[in-house]
């Protein structure tokens, strides 16, 4: 099938390798333009970029897809269908309505449930037992669209935003190759918006653990924020961030120390939490055991003030 390909992360990049794989005609790829990276804040291509350009794939990188220029290079194109996945700009009408068979979205969820930006996230940090993916038809609404097809996985206890992002990345590739392949067979199913959640931004704020709260609950949220923004509270003042931990018995003042060794271990609302790994400001990871060994704890030292 002749398609164009939205996307720019590498959850993107790996549907535009399986549909280029599937032996799918892509004449166009557009993706975000190359922004500012790493220490030196050099420009830097996006990972749907680099694929492309491993591939042979013509690349387009507009700032907006509500300008003349930019539709006119989607018409050109002369595409059946477009798919998007994780692509960042909004698609205005006169794009939606572009391609002959539409515009198919990748979105990792189970919809109408984490609509937005953070839906990986916002699962695991719900407690949700599974999630998925969820082909859908564009339309002008936030992830509103018909559903063609869904693909479910479920969450472990030990999965972080991290880990489930890479299943779903290879659901998502999956799921798009096959979706193309049985179009003309899959029926559209409308969304139940009474049923919708709404998964929005992760904010460094947010992630700042409150250390009244249930310490399952913080052990989900530690991984939930992780890798990014990353779980933190304070120590002595300063940022410490947490990532990983298990909810034990326990109890005490909330955000008071414990237990010190090979696990730091804090009480909480209710339970304490057994932390393994962490990372001081200005410092790599570590094991809690490391952490603990490079520093002196006053008795009855805590957690969060500051």
């Amino acid at each position: 099938m002749r398609l164009i390909f939205a996307g720019t992360p590498p959850f993107a990049a790996a549907a535009l390798a399986a549909l280029a794989d599937a032996g799918h005609d892509i004449p166009l790829v557009l993706t975000q333009p190359d922004r500012p990276a790493g220490r030196g804040m050099k420009l830097t291509p996006s990972a749907v970029k680099l694929e492309a350009q491993k591939r042979g794939l013509a690349v387009a990188q507009p700032a907006s897809l509500k300008t003349d220029e930019a539709q006119t290079l989607l018409r050109d194109a002369a595409a059946e269908v477009m798919v998007v996945a994780a692509y960042g700009l909004i698609l205005p009408q006169a794009v939606l309505d572009l391609p002959a068979r539409g515009c198919l979205n990748i979105h990792a969820s189970l919809l109408p449930c984490w609509r937005g930006a953070a839906p990986i996230q916002r699962a695991l940090l719900a407690g949700d037992a599974e999630t998925g993916i969820t082909i859908m038809q564009m339309d002008a609404g936030l992830d509103t669209g018909a559903m063609l097809l869904k693909s479910t996985t479920p969450i472990s206890d030990t999965d972080t935003a991290g880990t489930l992002h890479d299943t779903l990345m290879a659901q998502g590739a999956t799921a798009i190759v096959d979706a193309l392949a049985r179009l003309d067979q899959l029926t559209p199913e409308a969304q139940d918006n009474a049923l919708a959640t709404y998964a929005a931004k992760l904010t460094r704020d947010e992630a700042r653990l409150d250390w009244h709260r249930p310490a399952s609950e913080l052990a989900r949220a530690i991984r939930g924020y992780n890798p990014v923004p990353g779980a933190w509270t304070l120590f002595n003042g300063a940022p410490l961030k947490l990532w990983a931990a298990r909810a034990v018995t326990g109890e005490g003042v909330p955000g008071t120390l414990l237990a010190l060794g090979d696990q730091l271990v804090v009480a909480t609302g209710e339970g304490a939490l057994a932390i393994t790994e962490l990372q001081p400001a200005g410092a790599k990871r570590m094991t809690a055991a490391a952490f603990c060994a490079g520093h002196d704890f006053a008795p009855g030292a805590t957690l969060g003030a500051g």
